[in-house]
C-alpha cells in the first residue's frame, strides 16, 4: 500500500514537471508578434514595416513606418498613399502628418518593369504654394521605399502631371529619386554642382525621427567625405535637426570593396562607454545608403572592423 502511493506521488510530481516544461518552452507568440512603431501596435502575424515620409511641425519631411498586411502592390501603394492623405483619422505622433490633399482619390494603378504610374482625382491639385514640392517629394520617396518600385509617374483624371501644382515649374513625367527632398542650397557657382543626401536626427515626443536632406553644394569630393564633414559640424542650419557624431570624429580612410563600403574612423566615433550609438550609425549608413549603391557599410575603428549594417538591417 504505501510503495503504491509512493509510486502514484512520483508519477503525479513527473507529470507536474513535464507540464511545466512544456508550458514554459512554448514560445510566447503575443509577445513575440507584437510589434511597436511610432504608428500602432498591432500583432505582426501576415504584416511588416515599410517606410514613408510625413511632414513634421517644421515642413520635413521625416522618414518613419507603417505596417502592410499584404503582398499585393497595389494593396500596398494603396495603404502608403492612404496615409499620406489627410484624412480625420489620423494615427501618427503629434509633429507628424499627412499632406496629400483632403478627399483625394487614387483612381488607379498601373505597373510595369518597375514604374508604378498612379492616377489621381483631381482633388491632388488642391496643394498650400508652400508645400508643392516637399508633397510631391514625401510621395516619390514614400513609394520608391518599396522594392518593387525603381521610377513613378503621376498622372491626373488620366493626363500626366507636367508642373508643379499652382507654379509653371516643369515636372519631369518619370520621377526617382533624383527629384531630392528637403532641399538645401548651399552655392556660390551654377557650376561644379554636387548632390549629396545627409540624414539627420529630429527629435518628436521622446521619440528620434531620421530627416534626409538633399545638399546642393559646389563641392566635388566624394560624397563620403562630405557626409561625415556635414554630419560633424558644430553648425546644422535648422536647430531641430541634430546629428549625434562627435566634432572630433575624423574619417582616417573608406573605401568601397565587393558592395560594401568600408569607413574606418578614429576612436571619437565611441561615446563614453565604448560603444557607437545608433544614431550615429543610422545616420552614417541611412546617408550611405542612399548615395552609394553598396548593401552593406562596415565601420572600422583604427582598422578594428566594430559594426557591419546591411541595407535591409536599418530599412
Amino acid at each position: 500500500m504505501l510503495k503504491t502511493k509512493a509510486i502514484r506521488k512520483i508519477f503525479i510530481t513527473t507529470l507536474t514537471l513535464f507540464i511545466l516544461l512544456v508550458v514554459y518552452s512554448i514560445p510566447n507568440t503575443i509577445n513575440n508578434n507584437v510589434l511597436k512603431t511610432n504608428l500602432e501596435v498591432e500583432t505582426t502575424t501576415g504584416l511588416y514595416t515599410n517606410n514613408i515620409y510625413l511632414l513634421n511641425s517644421d515642413n520635413f519631411l521625416v522618414k518613419t513606418k507603417i505596417l502592410l498586411d499584404s503582398n499585393s502592390l497595389e494593396a500596398k501603394i494603396r495603404k502608403i498613399i492612404n496615409n499620406l492623405t489627410i484624412s480625420n483619422n489620423s494615427k501618427f505622433s503629434n509633429g507628424l502628418k499627412s499632406y496629400i490633399p483632403r478627399g483625394t482619390k487614387l483612381l488607379d494603378i498601373n505597373y510595369n518593369d518597375k514604374l508604378v504610374t498612379l492616377n489621381f482625382s483631381k482633388e491632388f491639385l488642391n496643394m498650400k504654394v508652400v508645400s508643392e514640392k516637399q508633397i510631391i517629394s514625401g510621395l516619390v520617396y514614400s513609394v520608391l521605399d518599396l522594392d518593387e518600385v525603381d521610377k513613378i509617374s503621376i498622372l491626373i483624371d488620366g493626363k500626366i502631371l507636367e508642373n508643379y501644382p499652382n507654379t509653371k515649374e516643369s515636372l519631369p513625367n518619370i520621377l526617382d529619386k533624383e527629384i531630392g527632398i528637403n532641399k538645401e542650397y548651399n552655392l556660390s557657382s551654377r557650376n561644379n554642382i554636387s548632390k549629396t543626401v545627409i540624414y539627420y536626427v529630429n527629435k518628436i515626443d521622446n521619440d528620434n525621427y531620421y530627416v534626409p536632406v538633399t545638399k546642393y553644394l559646389n563641392d566635388n569630393r566624394d560624397k563620403v567625405k562630405i557626409i561625415v564633414e556635414e554630419l560633424t559640424t558644430n553648425y546644422i542650419y535648422e536647430q531641430n535637426l541634430m546629428s549625434f557624431l562627435n566634432s572630433n570624429t575624423k574619417l582616417i580612410d573608406y573605401k568601397e570593396q565587393e558592395n560594401v563600403m568600408i569607413l574606418n574612423f578614429n576612436d571619437y566615433i565611441f561615446d563614453g562607454n565604448n560603444k557607437i550609438e545608433e544614431e550615429v550609425i543610422y545616420t552614417i549608413c541611412y546617408s550611405i545608403f542612399d548615395n552609394y549603391d553598396v548593401n552593406q557599410v562596415m565601420l572600422q575603428v583604427n582598422g578594428k572592423n566594430i559594426k557591419s549594417i546591411g541595407r535591409n538591417d536599418i530599412k
